[in-house]
């Protein structure tokens, strides 16, 4: 596997966002990724020292679309949340101003 194929893009939202203050970075990678692979694709690329990772598989869900409202299946795709030291971060998930607190 190529290693510009492993990750495939963050995922930004808004738990995805709290977690990045904490120092947890959640991202989408290949299926046939495994945790080693991703741990130093992780390192290499942002130079960073990775802690842990948590891998799941998340499943296509079905929708539907159009005047029709013909059915679709969306694709199931991994997600892998990479936990960094405290002092540590990755720029992709700026969390300038926010603090780790919930409501």
């Amino acid at each position: 596997m190529n290693i510009r194929d492993v990750i495939i893009a963050p995922i930004i939202t808004e738990k995805s966002m709290q977690d990045a203050s904490l120092g947890k970075f959640t991202f989408k990678v290949a299926v046939s990724a495994n945790k080693h692979l991703i741990k130093s694709v992780i390192e290499n690329q942002f130079k960073v020292k990775v802690l842990k990772i948590y891998t799941s598989l998340v499943k296509g869900k079905t929708d539907r679309k159009g005047v029709r409202r013909e059915e679709f299946v969306k694709s199931t795709f991994k997600k892998a949340i990479v936990r960094l030291p405290k002092d540590q971060k990755i720029a992709l998930f700026d969390t300038a101003g926010q603090e780790g607190t919930k409501k």
